[in-house]
């Protein structure tokens, strides 16, 4: 244990201290993300796929008062679980969470305070948090993006959720001085698609060019995280347009059902999964596994250069 608040799992700690690679992963999707038996199957998949390439998974979660980073298959199927109702946890929510030590799954910003707090320097996601559509009326901006902004562990992901304002969200970003680097890719993806139409001003293509460039990063002073985001495979990938037609109709469901805040993301999900016939699903796990196999091949290119 290295504070109080925060329980490494054996296996963890044992490659920190021997300089090994470890890939943090985000646990929101078990909870809220994906439906069972999907979410627990796909936590699974995406630490075998770390594992694979050669690094340590570490799932991070709260429980017992603790934020868990390597929870294992007990406290992953706890979470799993919907009769367990775990709380939501962006990074504003630890210290309420420790304090009542209640189950929860970390989303993108919890993760990153607590793969920092554990001296991780990479995590995976499926896509962060950010500017949602009609932000300019609900100041509805994930905490995800100043999280970016202040914690220096690099993300990698597909970009922003889809359902959300993409051309705000990488505005924001730029604003909030986090890097967005385009792994292999010149454009931003669009979550369940390959393209949005939005440039990026930086590219690496290799797992060894993102790891050299993570580690000037972090050679600079008072910088925060950054951005590493790929497109989904192209097996389960789904056209732009067709996309955008099922979330603009969860989105009306949502209006007309008065949902808001933080269960927004969960209940559009929903219905765009419904909608798109699993495809939507398909293509959600799809990306989650491959952006773990990606973290962790940086990783280890990072731990090298170490």
């Amino acid at each position: 244990m290295t504070d109080e608040w925060l329980a490494l799992s054996d296996e963890v700690r044992q490659a920190l201290a021997a300089g090994r690679p470890v890939v943090a992963l985000e646990s929101s999707l078990i909870a809220q993300g994906l439906p069972a038996p999907h979410n627990l199957e796909t936590a699974l998949a995406a630490e075998a796929e770390v594992r694979a390439r050669g690094a340590v998974p570490a799932t991070t979660l709260i429980a017992e008062g603790r934020v868990v980073v390597g929870a294992d298959r007990a406290l992953l199927e706890r979470l799993a679980d919907p009769a367990s109702r775990p709380a939501k946890a962006a990074s504003r929510d630890l210290g309420p969470l420790l304090a009542s030590r209640m189950l929860a799954a970390t989303t993108v910003s919890a993760t990153m305070r607590g793969a920092h707090a554990a001296g991780i320097a990479i995590m995976a996601t499926g896509g962060i948090g950010g500017v949602h559509r009609g932000a300019e009326r609900s100041f509805d901006v994930s905490s995800d993006i100043d999280e970016l902004a202040a914690t220096p562990v690099a993300v990698v992901c597909s970009g922003a959720k889809a359902i959300l304002d993409l051309p705000a969200t990488l505005e924001l970003l730029e604003t909030r001085r986090v890097a967005v680097i385009g792994l292999r890719t010149s454009e931003m993806p669009a979550f369940y698609s390959v393209t949005s139409g939005l440039p990026l001003a930086h590219r690496v293509d290799s797992a060894a060019a993102a790891a050299e460039l993570i580690a000037a990063h972090r050679s600079l002073p008072g910088v925060g995280g950054l951005l590493l985001v790929q497109p989904p495979p192209a097996e389960v990938a789904i056209p732009a347009d067709a996309v955008e037609g099922w979330i603009s109709a969860a989105l009306d469901a949502a209006a007309a059902a008065g949902v808001r805040g933080a269960a927004l993301t969960p209940y559009v999900l929903s219905h765009v999964v419904e909608a798109s016939g699993g495809r939507a699903l398909r293509a959600n796990i799809g990306l989650i596994v491959a952006n773990a196999g990606a973290a962790a091949e940086v990783a280890v290119a990072l731990s090298a250069l170490s």
